[in-house]
């Protein structure tokens, strides 16, 4: 019997391909002895390596329709790869594009939202369902029953450079720079430091370099914070999440990714980034959500620190 190929789509962003971990380790164990290959962004290509169940990575350059060389080329080698199914965990427009331009007669099996796939999962978009929900459905559909929560043991990397205190609680003050209404202001992150570095608690501020507008307003209004931004791999933010206090962030990779390593976290969301769909679970997840994060007021956040 000829080995089975599979391929597996996750292109982003951060939170997103975290997410869909879980998911790729059961379609893993769902067909132990298939070749597993990932497409994926260039930025995800060393994580997508370090989950160490793909024998190899595909890197989608995005080809526009104004870039057709690029997209035959890319057509050309989904085809030469004799793929027997694919799991389009992305499920986008574009995604979706990939499945129609291989063509009739040449598709292999196709897991997503495409009318006339082979495990096709329909659902009315823009959904609120969480994505984790969604991707568990769209899995068992095409007969993958048990899907876990990612096991991110893999992300762990040594923090001895950063001479780490015993108590400390893990800050994400930033998001992506397009996306600043995810955040919480930063005169009121520098407060809540304050108010954690009186209480023996060390502020580990955690970001890049995007988020250094924050950063710095906070390390001016409280010196006592361990500055950390642009300075972690994304494999030791899960190092510091297991071994803080607790977590308190915006909605943001990072603040994701140490949500799902079980740290208590206080997951800051405004309405617009649809916390219904997007946002961490588990009993050791706090939610704060509002309409205009500058009206979650510092006792609310600091009452919420005895909850997780």
């Amino acid at each position: 019997m000829p080995k089975q190929r599979i391929l597996v789509i996750k292109l982003g962003a951060l939170g997103d391909f975290i997410y869909s971990i879980g998911p790729m380790q059961a379609i893993k164990k769902n067909h132990p002895d298939a070749e597993l290959t990932l497409m994926t962004r260039p930025a995800f290509e060393q994580l997508g390596q370090r989950i160490d169940i793909f024998d190899e990575i595909l890197i989608d350059e995005e080809p526009t329709k104004w870039q057709p060389l690029k997209m035959i080329n890319l057509r050309n080698i989904l085809r030469s790869k004799d793929f027997t199914r694919i799991y389009d965990l992305q499920t986008s427009d574009r995604t979706g594009f990939y499945y129609k331009m291989l063509g009739p007669g040449l598709r292999p099996e196709w897991s997503g939202i495409v009318k006339g796939c082979s495990h096709y999962h329909h659902y009315k978009r823009p959904t609120l369902i969480h994505t984790q929900l969604r991707q568990r459905e769209q899995l068992r559909i095409a007969g993958i029953e048990v899907v876990p929560e990612p096991d991110l043991s893999f992300m762990n990397e040594c923090l001895r450079n950063f001479d780490l205190p015993k108590n400390y609680a893990v800050i994400i003050p930033g998001s992506s720079a397009k996306m600043k209404i995810k955040r919480w202001p930063a005169t009121s992150y520098a407060e809540l430091s304050t108010v954690l570095a009186q209480r023996n608690i060390t502020p580990v501020l955690v970001g890049t370099n995007e988020d250094m507008d924050v950063i710095n307003i906070i390390k001016r209004m409280c010196p006592n914070a361990l500055n950390l931004a642009g300075k972690t791999s994304i494999f030791q933010i899960a190092s510091l999440g297991r071994s803080a206090k607790f977590c308190i962030g915006n909605d943001t990779g990072p603040m994701h990714i140490i949500a799902l390593t079980k740290c208590p976290t206080i997951a800051i969301f405004t309405t617009a980034s649809f916390p219904e769909k997007a946002a961490p679970k588990g009993k050791h997840i706090k939610l704060l959500i509002r309409e205009k994060l500058e009206d979650l007021s510092l006792d609310e956040v600091v009452s919420s620190i005895d909850l997780v």
